[in-house]
C-alpha cells in the first residue's frame, strides 16, 4: 500500500515535470506538450487503477490552482478553456492505457506498451478532447477533429517513446512495472 502511494505521487510529479518542457501553441488553443506522455507512462507502468490515481492527483492539484500544466497554467479557469476535454480525459486515458497494458502482460512489453499507449493515450484521450474543444470553440465535431490533426504525429511519437521507456524500466527493474504484476 505504502509503495503504491509513493508511486502515485511520483507519477503525478513526473507529469508535472513534463510540463516544464516548453509548450508549442497551435491555432486551436491546445498546446503541444510532453505531459500526455506522462499520462501514457502512468498507465503502462503503474497499471489502470494506480495510473488513473496518479493522473487524478495531478489534475486535482492543477484545478486547485497549482500551475502544473505546460506554460504554468492551473486553476478552475481551465474548465472553460479549449483543453477542458483533455483535462477530463487524462484520468480516463491513463486507466484505459493501464487496462490494456495489464491485459497484454503476456505479450512482448514494447509491443504491449505501444498498443496500450496509442489506444488509451491517443485514441481514448482524443474523444473527450475533441468534444471539449468543439463545445468551447463552438465548432462541429468534424471541425474540431481537423484542428487536432497536427497533434497526431507527435502523439504517435510519444506512444513510441512510452513503449521504449516502459521496456527500459522493465529490463532494469521488472517489479517496478506494476502493469505486468
Amino acid at each position: 500500500m505504502e509503495r503504491s502511494v509513493v508511486l502515485i505521487a511520483l507519477f503525478a510529479a513526473l507529469i508535472a515535470a513534463l510540463g516544464l518542457i516548453p509548450k508549442i501553441m497551435l491555432t486551436s488553443g491546445v498546446p503541444i506538450t510532453a505531459q500526455s506522455m506522462g499520462i501514457m507512462l502512468a498507465g503502462t507502468i503503474l497499471g489502470a487503477k494506480r495510473g488513473m490515481a496518479a493522473v487524478a492527483l495531478f489534475i486535482g492539484l492543477t484545478l486547485a490552482g497549482l500551475p502544473l500544466l505546460a506554460g504554468g497554467r492551473g486553476g478552475l479557469g481551465l474548465l472553460s478553456s479549449p483543453t477542458v476535454g483533455f483535462i477530463i480525459g487524462f484520468p480516463i486515458a491513463a486507466f484505459v492505457t493501464g487496462y490494456i497494458a495489464e491485459r497484454l502482460k503476456r505479450t512482448n512489453i514494447a509491443f504491449a506498451s505501444i498498443i496500450a499507449a496509442f489506444l488509451g493515450g491517443v485514441v481514448v484521450l482524443y474523444i473527450p478532447g475533441v468534444i471539449g474543444m468543439a463545445v468551447v470553440l463552438g465548432k462541429s465535431i468534424n471541425e474540431a477533429t481537423l484542428l487536432m490533426m497536427p497533434f497526431v504525429p507527435g502523439d504517435v511519437l510519444k506512444a513510441c517513446l512510452t513503449a521504449l521507456i516502459t521496456q527500459a524500466v522493465y529490463r532494469a527493474r521488472p517489479t517496478s512495472v506494476l502493469a505486468r504484476g
